[in-house]
């Protein structure tokens, strides 16, 4: 089984809890709204690392940063990207995870096929909306996600 730890909207602040939720995945993704690159070199200590830029990531180390990306893991194909309403893609038959941001509201919901998963914000809270983060389960093809409180 390979276990993919899920983070969104840190925009700068990376909790203690967070990171010991990361610690030990098999690889970390970070959905955009990241605020500093610091953040990308303490998630890539932990594991290896794909993050895509969000719609607040702007100074100039941002420019490096993806705006989607794929991840595969062995039969599984992820696409991610910081806002889901901004998917210019059929992902049905192509993927089967999509990894989002952006709304700070944590979801795992699934159609066509296709798992939707947006982590939440593990950031600064915003609102009454929790602090969360999220994790996929990969196994055979198979994969759980689950969305996990922080605060």
């Amino acid at each position: 089984m390979t276990r993919v730890a899920l983070i969104s909207d840190t925009h700068g602040l990376l909790r203690p809890e967070a990171l010991r939720f990361l610690r030990g995945a098999d690889r970390i993704i970070h959905a955009g709204d990241i605020g500093k690159p610091e953040i990308l070199d303490e998630l890539g200590a932990l594991a290896p690392l794909t993050a895509v830029r969000g719609n607040t990531d702007r100074d100039h180390w941002a420019v490096q940063v993806p705006e989607t990306a794929v991840v595969r893991i062995g039969k599984v194909a992820i696409y991610v990207l910081h806002n889901l309403a901004e998917l210019d893609i059929d992902p049905v038959g192509k993927y089967k995870v999509v990894v989002s941001g952006h709304s700070h509201k944590p979801i795992v919901k699934e159609r066509d096929g296709v798992l939707y998963v947006n982590p939440g914000s593990a950031g600064p809270r915003r609102f009454t909306l929790p602090v969360a983060v999220g994790e996929l389960k990969i196994s055979g093809g198979k994969v759980r996600a689950r969305i996990r409180e922080l605060a």
